[in-house]
C-alpha cells in the first residue's frame, strides 16, 4: 500500500537537481498510496557513499527537507542510481527525520544524515509475513533496529549476508535474501558496495519498468536466467564465508556469460555495446508514462538487476510455468489523463469523466444497434461459464458493492446461483469451492491482497476464475482464467468513483453475455442493452446538479456527527456505495440500510434532526419503498429523497429532493449513485479536508 520509485540512467548524464525532481515527482504521482512519510536514496559525492533523505508526511515535506539541505544539486553523473518511497504504515511508525544513524545503519526507512553511513537502502511496498522472526536472528548476530518497521529487516539482512560473502555478486545476494522473505512485497535496492546498480524484486506486489533508449531497441523482450542449483539460505550464508569464485559456484547458474548475452541483447548497440538508457522503477505506470511509455511489467518471484546500461531479469525456479520472456509494451496512459486538468481534485475530475469512462468500457463491445455484446477476454470460456454449478463474486470494498449491485440481473438473466463475497470473510471462513464453480474477482487494482489470496485459494480448489479489474498486467489479471478488463483510466482520487460505475457496466455485459442462448431472455436482454446506450448522455444530465448538490449539502449536513442513507433491492448496494464514499472522505458517520429493515430497530434513530437520504426511484420495489418513506415521515424526519424527474408521488414543495432521468431498472443504480458521489465530495469540501488523500488511507490495499 506505499507507492516505489526509482531512476537508473546510464551514459546519459544529468545532475542531481534533475535525478532528485525526478523521484520527487515520480513519488508526487504515488502518493495515492501511501502519504504517511517519504524517502528517498541517491548516489553521493563519492563511490561508497549515499545521501539519504527521510521526513515524515506527505511529499512536499520531503522536498522542503532536501532544498533546505547543504546538498551540492549541481554536481553531474553520467552513470547514477536512486530510489524513493511514499509510505503507508503497516508496521511501526516513522522516526523523526532528525533521529542520528548508527555507525552500522541499514535504514530502510531513509531518516536523512549529513554524514550517511548507510551500505544497503531499500524501498519496500507491502508486508513482510515473518520479519519478526528475522528480525530475532539479525538482533543475535550483532544488529540493532532502529524502527519497528519490516521494511528493515530487509536492509540488514542484506548487509548480514554481505559480510559472509563480501564478494558475492548483487543478484546472487539478492536472490539469497529475498528467498528468506515471506508474505507480499515489491522491493526497490541499492548499495553503496555496487554503484549504480539496482535490484527490484516483486511478489504480490506491482512492479513496472519503465525503459527509454537513444536508439531503437534491438528486441521487444527480455529473457529470463533461471537459477539451476538453487540459492543459498541466509543460514547457510553465515557459516559459508567462501569468497567470490566458491560462492558463484555454489550460487550462481552454469554458463552465466551465454544467459548474460542474451539477456540484454534488448539493450545493445549494433556494436554490442550497451548504449545510453534510462530506467525508471514504479509501482503503477502513471508515474513513468511521462518519461517513456516503453514498460516491462514484473511478474510474481522475478528479480529485475539493472547494471551497466542492461536489464536482467532472474527467477529462483525454472518449472514455475512462467513464460521465459517478458515483453516491453507500449502503454497507451496519456499525460492528460493523470493530471488535475481543470478540476480541483481528482476525485472531482474523475466524477465528472464518467459519461466517457462508461464508453470507453463499452467500447467495441456493445454493439445497441445489433444488439449484440462481445467480450472477447471471455469468448473462450463462456459455455464453460454457462455450466457451472454456481458464480461466486469476490471482491472487497467498492469493488464489493458493484458486486452486489449486478448479483440481481445476473440471477435473473443466467438462472445460475450467485454468491457475493467479501475477500477476507471468504478466507477467514475457508467456504467451499468446487471445481465446477466459477469464481469472479473484482478489484480495481487488480492487486488487492485478499483478494488475490482469495483467488490462490479457489485456483487450489479447481475453480474457473475470472478477473474484472482496471489494470493491465496487474496480479489478478495475470492469474486468472480469464476477464474483462474494465478500461476506466487511471483513477488518482482514493475514493473509487469510476471505477465503481465501470465495474457495473462491465459485469452487466457479462451477464448480457451469458443470457446469449436464452430466447426466452431476449427482450430483457435488448432493453438493458438499449439502456447502456443511453447511460453516457444520463450521466452529463446528472453532472449538471453539481451546484445544487453543494448548496444542498451546505443547508443540511453541515456540522452534522450522523447520516442514515435507506434504500431497497437494487439500490441497497447504491447506499451501501454512497455512505462508504462519504465516511472516506467526509470522515462524516455515515450507516447504509435496507429499508426493509427500518422497523427492525433503525426507526429508533430518526428524528427531525437526523439526516436521512432516501433512494426512491421507480422499480418494482417502489411501493415497499414508499412505505418506509412514509415511516420516516410520521416520526418527524425530512428525507432527502433521490427520485425519477417529475414523479408525482415528491411533487410537493416541501419535499427536498435530488432528481435524476430514469433507466431499466437494473441500471438505475449506475444513475443514482452519482448524486452521492458529489455530496460526499462537496461535504469533505466544505470540511476544508484532503479529498484526494483522505486519513489512514491508500489507494491500492495490497497487505492483509
Amino acid at each position: 500500500m506505499c507507492g516505489i520509485f526509482g531512476y537508473i540512467n546510464y551514459l546519459v548524464e544529468k545532475d542531481r537537481k534533475f535525478i532528485v525532481d525526478t523521484l520527487l515527482n515520480g513519488l508526487s504521482r504515488l502518493e495515492y498510496r501511501g502519504y504517511d512519510s517519504a524517502g528517498m536514496a541517491v548516489d553521493g559525492n563519492k563511490k561508497n557513499e549515499v545521501f539519504a533523505f527521510k521526513e515524515v508526511g506527505k511529499v512536499a515535506k520531503l522536498k522542503e527537507l532536501i532544498e533546505q539541505s547543504a546538498t551540492d544539486m549541481t554536481k553531474t553523473f553520467e552513470s547514477h542510481a536512486g530510489i524513493s518511497h511514499t509510505r503507508w504504515a503497516t508496521h511501526g511508525t516513522p522516526p523523526p527525520s532528525e533521529l542520528p544513524p548508527s555507525p552500522n545503519s541499514t535504514d530502510s526507512i531513509l531518516i536523512h544524515s549529513s554524514d550517511p553511513l548507510w551500505e544497503f537502502s531499500v524501498v519496500h511496498n507491502g508486508i513482510i509475513t515473518n520479519y519478526k522472526e528475522l528480525k530475532a536472528l539479525l538482533e543475535t548476530k550483532g544488529f540493532r533496529f532502529e524502527t519497528e518497521t519490516d521494511t528493515e529487516c530487509i536492509a540488514k539482512l542484506a548487509k548480514y549476508l554481505y559480510d559472509q560473502h563480501p564478494d558475492i555478486e548483487f543478484t546472487v545476494l539478492a536472490k539469497a535474501v529475498i528467498k528468506e522473505l515471506e508474505g507480499a512485497f515489491g522491493l526497490l535496492m541499492k548499495s553503496v558496495h555496487y554503484p549504480h546498480e539496482v535490484i527490484a524484486a516483486r511478489k504480490g506486489s506491482p512492479l513496472v519498468i519503465g525503459v527509454k533508449t537513444s536508439k531503437k531497441m534491438k528486441v521487444d523482450f527480455v529473457d529470463v536466467e533461471y537459477s539451476e542449483d538453487g540459492v543459498l539460505s541466509a543460514e547457510q550464508a553465515s557459516q559459508n564465508v567462501a569468497a567470490k569464485k566458491s560462492a558463484t559456484s555454489l550460487l550462481a547458474p552454469p554458463d552465466k556469460s551465454l544467459l548474460h548475452r542474451s539477456q540484454s541483447r534488448a539493450f545493445l548497440s549494433d556494436d554490442g555495446i550497451p548504449q545510453p538508457a534510462e530506467f525508471f522503477l514504479s509501482s503503477d505506470p502513471s508515474a513513468i508514462v511521462e518519461h517513456t511509455k516503453k514498460v516491462l511489467y514484473l511478474e510474481d518471484d522475478d528479480i529485475a538487476h539493472i547494471h551497466e546500461g542492461q536489464l536482467n531479469i532472474h527467477r529462483l525456479t525454472k518449472d514455475d510455468g512462467t513464460s521465459n520472456v517478458r515483453a516491453i509494451q507500449t502503454i497507451e496512459l496519456e499525460l492528460q489523463e493523470i493530471m488535475k486538468g481543470k478540476f480541483d481534485h481528482f476525485m472531482q475530475k474523475e466524477i465528472f469523466e464518467q459519461p466517457e469512462s462508461v464508453v470507453n468500457t463499452m467500447r467495441g463491445r456493445l454493439d445497441v444497434a445489433n444488439k449484440r455484446v462481445t467480450l472477447g477476454g471471455l469468448r473462450q470460456y463462456i459455455s464453460t461459464i454457462r455450466r457451472c454449478r454456481r458464480i461466486i463474486f469476490i471482491a472487497c470494498g467498492t469493488s464489493y458493492h458493484s458486486c452486489m449491485a449486478v448479483r440481481g440481473i445476473f440471477e435473473e438473466l443466467t438462472e445460475i446461483p450467485i454468491a457475493v463475497e467479501l475477500a477476507s470473510d471468504f478466507l477467514d471462513r475457508q467456504a467451499p469451492v468446487f471445481r465446477d464453480d466459477t469464481c469472479v474477482f473484482v478489484s480495481q487494482s487488480g492487486e488487492t491482497a485478499d483478494s488475490l489470496m482469495a483467488l490462490r485459494y479457489c485456483l487450489e480448489r479447481g475453480a474457473l476464475t475470472v478477473g474484472v479489474v482496471n489494470v493491465v498486467g496487474s496480479s489478478i489479471s495475470l492469474l486468472t482464467h480469464c476477464g474483462v478488463h474494465i478500461n476506466a483510466g487511471p483513477e488518482i482520487g482514493v475514493a473509487s468513483t469510476k471505477a465503481y460505475t465501470s465495474q457495473f457496466v462491465a459485469m452487466v455485459m457479462f451477464a448480457l453475455s451469458l443470457s446469449e442462448d436464452r430466447a426466452s431472455k431476449q427482450k430483457r436482454r435488448e432493453e438493458i442493452m438499449e439502456g447502456l446506450g443511453q447511460i453516457s448522455e444520463q450521466f452529463k444530465q446528472i453532472l449538471k446538479l453539481n451546484d445544487p448538490i453543494k448548496d444542498l449539502c451546505a443547508k443540511f449536513f453541515k456540522n452534522q456527527k450522523s447520516l442514515l442513507l435507506l434504500g431497497r433491492g437494487a439500490q441497497f448496494p447504491t447506499a451501501l456505495e454512497g455512505a462508504l464514499k462519504i465516511k472516506e472522505i467526509s470522515y462524516l458517520h455515515c450507516e447504509a440500510v435496507m429499508s426493509g429493515e427500518l422497523k427492525h430497530g433503525v426507526l429508533a434513530l430518526v428524528d427531525e434532526n437526523l439526516p436521512i437520504i432516501m433512494i426512491l426511484t421507480r422499480d418494482s420495489l417502489f411501493t415497499k419503498s414508499l412505505n418506509a418513506y412514509q415511516q420516516v415521515i410520521a416520526r418527524g424526519g425530512r428525507p432527502i429523497v433521490i427520485c425519477n424527474h417529475d414523479d408525482p408521488e415528491f411533487s410537493s414543495a416541501l419535499t427536498e429532493k435530488i432528481d435524476v432521468p430514469k433507466t431499466v431498472d437494473c441500471l438505475q443504480g449506475l444513475l443514482n449513485v452519482i448524486p452521492l458521489q458529489l455530496i460526499s465530495y462537496w461535504l469533505a469540501v466544505g470540511e476544508g479536508l484532503n479529498v484526494d488523500f483522505p486519513r489512514n488511507l491508500a489507494k491500492s490495499v495490497t497487505v492483509e
